[in-house]
């Protein structure tokens, strides 16, 4: 007779022609149409035990070689949120990091308890006490909704105390005097004008380190969201409306912006570098962008504001008020050219 190639053993019929060999082994020996088949199975108490215990072993050791791995990432990762180059991205991995060993309190000790009663509670474990009627216990529901809830007034505190603390429109507190930046989201760039320095950029950025940089934020097309990891706060920008943001980069270097919502097709090119330079340096590169040529003014936005994707850029002039115009031009209310 033909065996069923998902057939479990005690499901298969009664072959024609078996021998017993013992508790371990079985072999059941198959005749049919004078060929012989011989179909054995090992099986028994201590090879299931077995087969459990490495099971296990393997669980453990795969958990333990995430665990590690997860450990050693920050050391490898040098951007984003766990690299933290100013005040307030450094609140923010606090909190990300106070959040995580409040959850890890509750998570650690399930698991390891999840474990332990697997173990214990096993087939073969004799001592392991059987109590089918058993419903309920006063102190396990002690346990088991106490500790969520204690769980969840730290992280409401933790992340209400934050959200008050790192409000993006809140100045940041320097001797140095701020620097004022009015960026505006563009289908697919960033165009970033400085207003006290008569600049303006496209898809890049220089500040200087250590100074306050205070952004007002637009959209000119759809709704997008700015974002530097290393400096702090994810904000969204808007048509018709502008957002406050206020960052500091603490130590010179080059950072990574981007635009974290997709907008169409060239959402992926909308990134542009930050770089933040000496307070000795800022000024020799306004002196530089002063010397472009090219000027922002309604005939130039009208061009770059065509959807497509462009190289960095720098404008020597900026008509002023432009970003206002800009803002105004997108309600679609009647406005003067600037």
């Amino acid at each position: 007779m033909p065996l069923q190639r998902n057939a479990r053993r005690e499901d298969l019929p009664p072959p024609k022609n078996w021998t017993y060999y013992g508790t371990d082994r079985v072999v059941l020996e198959l005749k049919e149409n004078n060929m012989e088949a011989h179909h054995r199975w090992k099986f028994g108490a201590h090879m299931s035990a077995g087969g459990a215990y490495m099971r296990g072993a393997r669980l453990i050791t795969s958990a333990a070689a995430v665990l590690g791995a997860t450990a050693l990432l920050p050391g490898c990762v040098r951007e984003g949120v766990l690299d933290p180059h100013g005040p307030i991205s450094g609140a923010e991995r606090l909190i990300l990091l106070n959040a995580t060993g409040i959850m890890l309190v509750v998570v650690v000790p399930v698991i390891l308890m999840t474990l332990a009663f697997a173990w214990w509670y096993r087939a073969s474990n004799s001592r392991a006490a059987y109590d089918p009627d058993w419903d309920y216990s006063g102190h396990i529901e002690l346990v088991t909704w106490s500790i969520p809830a204690m769980v969840v007034i730290l992280l409401a505190g933790v992340g209400w105390t934050g959200s008050h603390d790192l409000d993006p429109a809140q100045k940041l507190q320097s001797s140095t005097k701020p620097i004022r930046i009015q960026g505006v989201s563009l289908d697919w760039k960033w165009l970033f004008i400085y207003p006290d320095q008569g600049v303006a950029t496209v898809n890049q950025l220089v500040v200087p380190a250590g100074a306050p940089i205070e952004f007002s934020l637009s959209s000119a097309t759809v709704m997008n969201s700015f974002f530097i990891p290393q400096l702090g706060s994810m904000i969204y920008t808007m048509p018709g409306m502008t957002t406050q943001l206020n960052l500091l980069a603490e130590s010179a270097g080059e950072y990574r912006g981007f635009s974290a919502q997709f907008s169409g097709d060239g959402f992926s090119d909308m990134r542009f570098p930050v770089n933040a330079v000496s307070s000795a340096e800022f000024p020799a590169w306004v002196e530089r962008a002063r010397t472009s040529s090219e000027t922002l003014d309604a005939a130039t936005y009208g061009r770059l504001a065509a959807p497509g994707t462009v190289a960095a850029q720098t404008y020597g002039g900026v008509t002023p008020h432009f970003y206002e115009w800009i803002v105004a031009r997108t309600v679609g209310a009647p406005i003067r050219e600037p």
